[in-house]
């Protein structure tokens, strides 16, 4: 199954990696897309290439970590579009950091923006998507949330628990039509990699792209019962 026209999908982190290529996919199936990010610039390239896939791009400046700036960004959506059908949670961070070097600003960092912004965000559409008798909430979390190694204990913990936040909130949105996932990759090609590990091989790293298009199978009809889950995504 597709999605109609209408679909209303905001992806924050959408300024680039794969938050850039989500908002892509769903253009590909003519959705409306709301695209966050901090940088104006990165939106701007990706509501061209959504433009490009045949969908609707709304581009908003957006402080994910700000609880009244999600807030806006979830008003505009039903300001232009009529409501939300779709939220992606791709906005993230992942210093590599052991845990003699990790200072108090980078851990409140990790926290706010992996864990604080994920929350303002689905708290933000949930009574719209109430509202409407159901939508999808698709988290971005990562393989390090289960299997952490030296250096990403801050980031795997600040992933785990958006596993846990995805399985308790699945539960509570059953009634309301709300479908809940989490999706896991492994090493991705984003600047992310490339910042904390320059020298991973490229052959053994997922493109956005791949981790994309598990996101839009989540978003459809087809994949209703397993809302709760968290898949994860590896080469």
């Amino acid at each position: 199954m597709v999605f109609m026209a209408a679909t209303v999908v905001i992806v924050t982190g959408g300024g680039r990696g794969i938050g850039r290529a989500v908002c892509q996919r769903f253009g590909a199936e003519q959705a409306q897309v709301i695209a966050a990010s901090r940088t104006a610039a990165e939106l701007a390239e990706t509501g061209r290439l959504v433009e490009q896939a045949g969908g609707t791009c709304h581009a908003q400046v957006t402080d994910v970590c700000d609880a009244e700036d999600v807030a806006g960004l979830v008003e505009t959506a039903v300001e232009r579009f009529g409501g939300v059908d779709v939220l992606v949670n791709c906005a993230g961070v992942a210093p590599l950091s052991t845990v003699e070097e990790l200072d108090d600003r980078l851990f409140e960092t990790i926290l706010s923006v992996n864990v604080t912004a994920v929350y303002h965000a689905c708290r933000a559409v949930w009574p719209v998507m109430r509202g409407r008798g159901g939508g999808v909430i698709v988290n971005v979390s990562s393989v390090s949330s289960v299997d952490p190694f030296p250096g990403f204990a801050a980031y795997g913990a600040s992933k785990a628990w958006v596993n846990g936040w995805t399985t308790g909130l699945a539960a509570e949105g059953k009634p309301h039509g709300i479908r809940v996932y989490a999706v896991a990759p492994g090493a991705v090609e984003t600047k992310m990699l490339r910042d904390a590990f320059p020298e991973f091989p490229a052959e053994e790293a997922l493109e956005p792209a791949d981790v994309a298009e598990m996101v839009c199978v989540l978003s459809r009809p087809a994949c209703r019962y397993a809302s709760g889950q968290t898949i994860f995504v590896r080469r």
